[in-house]
This record gives structure tokens, C-alpha cells and sequence, in this order.
């Protein structure tokens, strides 16, 4: 039963006819808002000098990786939709599963360099030009981009050295690393092992970071005698702190539950909400509750009343 596999079938969130057209205007309209919303995050900050801190720096880079990400499957399924076709090619299957782990794990370290910042921010706000600087910044960035690439790049060649049975049926919308494994007819050892590595790294790394920096924050907050003054600090660090959970709730939900619990249809579904839904609300997140934010969206739309709405 093994041969030289030229595609895959990627059976998408259901192989009922009559729901396709559905699903297609969905996701058509939930991609289309992710990258309105995140590119016009992007434009907002570097067009306000106001905006030219670490901070905002972060955050623009998250909404591009937000897009990035969304984009590296979305797109595939929507013309799989449309054409009424199940497959991807071999090579297109590899690559897709080559960006959707670097934009995925850049999404997670970029989320605790960005709790980093709000630590430095809230207990050493002196020392926070410095801590903080522009050169460290884009030196933090390139790491992020190093410590992703290398074992994404790593995980794909080695998915070249696997052979496939004939059965080539992928039960997602993309091209998940674990399903892919489950068509191998060879031995898969070392990939599994390199899932497990990239699962630390990419997961559960940044995640203590977070919690450590979060926890300090905390310790330094309710030290602050003044209820403003908490609430003040606090309020720096909601967004960050809704998106984190959001983001971790739902990868810990399709990746570290047991298999038995769910099955493949559940976890493609519970998929779609940190690769498609989260991206999706990260630009209402960061900008509803932050002044200079709309006032930086209203300048770019040339009417700054549209968006200070009162906090």
C-alpha cells in the first residue's frame, strides 16, 4: 500500500453539498474582516509618530503574523469550496504546513515578548527606555523569527523523508502535522518526537514566560496603594491579557486533551477558532478599549470622531 503520494484530500469542516455555499460566504467574510481589521492596525501605527513605541511595534507585528497566519490555509479552503475540489498537491501541502508552524509559533512568542514589555512597562517603568530600546526590539523580533523558522523548517524536510499509504484523506481544512503522520506507512519516531519538541518550544515556553511576567506584574500592581493606580496598570495590560487566553484556551483544547475525547471533526472545528476567529477579533481587542488606537484609526480615516468613543 505505499506509493509516491502527488496530493492530498483535504475534507474540510463537512462533505455535506448543500452546506458549502454556506460555509464559503462564512469564511469569505470572516478572512476578509481579519485582514481589513489587522492591515489597518498595521497602517494605523506606522503612520502616527505616537504610535512609535515597543509596544505598538509588537502589536503591529502580531496583526501582519495574525494575517500571515490566516491566510496560510483560509485561502485554500475557500478555492476548494468554490471549485468543489478536495485536494492539495504534495508540495503545496508541505508548504502550507511549513508557514501555518512559523506564523503559528511566531504568534506565540510574539504574545510573550509583548507581556515582556508590559512587565518592564509596569515594574521598572524607569529603566523602560532602556530595557526597552529600538535596537533590542528588532533584536527580539529576529529571534522570534529564528527560534520559528528552524524547526518549522526541520519538521517539513523531515515530513519529505516519510512515505504515504494510499490512503490519502486529511479529515481537516488544512494540512495537520499529527493527521499527516497517521497516512505514513514508515516510521515516524522521529517526527513524533520532533512534535513534541516543537510543541514545547512553540507552546509551552512562551507560556511560562506569560505567566512569570504576568505574575510579577501582579506582585508589582498590588503593591500599588492606590485602587486608580492598580486599575490604571491593570488596564495596560487587558488586551494582551484577553487575547492570551483566548489563544491558549484554544490550542490547549485541540492539542493536549486526550484523542479520545474529541474527535478528528471536533478538533477541525475547534481549530478555526485560534486560526481563523482569533485573528479575526485581535484588531477589535487592541482597539476598542485603547485611545490611541482610534484616535490613530480615526486620523487614518480623517475623522477621529468615528472612533473616540467614550472609555
Amino acid at each position: 500500500n505505499q506509493t509516491a503520494v502527488s496530493d492530498f484530500l483535504l475534507l474540510g469542516l463537512s462533505e455535506q453539498p448543500e452546506e458549502q455555499s454556506l460555509l464559503f460566504g462564512v469564511f469569505l467574510g470572516m478572512y476578509l474582516v481579519t485582514m481589513t481589521g489587522n492591515l489597518l492596525i498595521i497602517l494605523a501605527i506606522s503612520s502616527d509618530p505616537h504610535l512609535h513605541t515597543p509596544m505598538y511595534f509588537f502589536l503591529a507585528n502580531l496583526s501582519l503574523t495574525d494575517a500571515c497566519f490566516t491566510s496560510a490555509s483560509i485561502p485554500k479552503m475557500l478555492a476548494n469550496i468554490h471549485t468543489q475540489s478536495q485536494t492539495i498537491s504534495y508540495s503545496g501541502c508541505l508548504a502550507q504546513l511549513y508557514f501555518l508552524l512559523v506564523f503559528g509559533g511566531l504568534d506565540n512568542f510574539l504574545l510573550a515578548v509583548m507581556a515582556y514589555d508590559r512587565y518592564v512597562a509596569i515594574c521598572q517603568p524607569l529603566h523602560y527606555n532602556t530595557a526597552m530600546s529600538p535596537q533590542l526590539c528588532a533584536l527580539m523580533l529576529v529571534t522570534c523569527w529564528v527560534l520559528t523558522n528552524c524547526p518549522a523548517l526541520m519538521h517539513t524536510l523531515l515530513l519529505t523523508r516519510v512515505a504515504f499509504c494510499t490512503h490519502k484523506a486529511i479529515p481537516h481544512f488544512y494540512c495537520d502535522p499529527s493527521a499527516l503522520l497517521k497516512l505514513a506507512c514508515s516510521d515516524t519516531h522521529i517526527n513524533e518526537l520532533m512534535i513534541i519538541t516543537m510543541g514545547l518550544m512553540f507552546l509551552m515556553a512562551p507560556l511560562m514566560l506569560i505567566v512569570l511576567s504576568y505574575v510579577r506584574i501582579s506582585c508589582a500592581v498590588f503593591g500599588i496603594s492606590s485602587p486608580g493606580g492598580r486599575w490604571k496598570a491593570f488596564s495596560t495590560c487587558g488586551s494582551h491579557l484577553t487575547v492570551v487566553l483566548l489563544f491558549y484556551g484554544s490550542l490547549m483544547g485541540v492539542y493536549l486533551l486526550p484523542p479520545s475525547t474529541h474527535s478528528a471533526e471536533s478538533q477541525s472545528r475547534t481549530a478555526i477558532l485560534y486560526m481563523v476567529i482569533i485573528p479575526m477579533l485581535n484588531p477589535f481587542i487592541y482597539s476598542l478599549r485603547n485611545r490611541d488606537m482610534k484616535e490613530a484609526l480615526g486620523k487614518l480615516f480623517g475623522n477621529g470622531k468615528i472612533f473616540l468613543l467614550p472609555l
